[in-house]
């Protein structure tokens, strides 16, 4: 994450932080993916419904991704401009655990959750953020 993206972020963050609350790392990630069948099917029907003018295929959204030593913060990125969008959500990280870090091409992935949840929530990290997602990864314990 450049320097302008990181203290807009930053800044958009500051005021939800708590007495003592220091952000530990700062990156760009999805967290909704789409799997390939899904894809190649849109793209299939989006080029049948031009005529074969254009396939269209879908792409997550860029979200911004903080941690603290206590919380996770997620923004929607704006696509155009390095200022973040709107607050999604926060997580509180006692008690999280995640996945096993599955390596892609181009990109990684795991699946954070509570352990007194059902859900959890993918999170995509492009090839560049490698480095982020080894900080996050080693501050979260594996699940059993």
């Amino acid at each position: 994450m450049n320097g302008k993206r990181r203290r807009l972020l930053l800044a958009a963050i500051d005021p939800m932080l708590e007495p003592g609350e220091q952000v530990e790392v700062t990156t760009i990630v999805n967290l909704s993916s789409v799997t390939v069948r899904r894809t190649a099917a849109f793209a299939a029907a989006s080029a049948i419904l031009s005529g074969g003018a254009m396939a269209v295929i879908p792409a997550p959204a860029p979200m911004y991704l903080a941690m603290t030593d206590r919380r996770i913060f997620i923004f929607r990125a704006n696509p155009t401009f390095a200022r973040p969008e709107e607050h999604l959500m926060t997580i509180p990280r006692a008690g999280l655990v995640r996945s096993a870090i599955k390596e892609r091409v181009l990109n990684s992935s795991f699946i954070i959750s509570s352990p007194d949840s059902e859900q959890g929530l993918k999170i995509i990290f492009p090839l560049v953020g490698r480095k982020e997602r080894n900080v996050i990864a080693a501050s979260l314990p594996l699940a059993d």
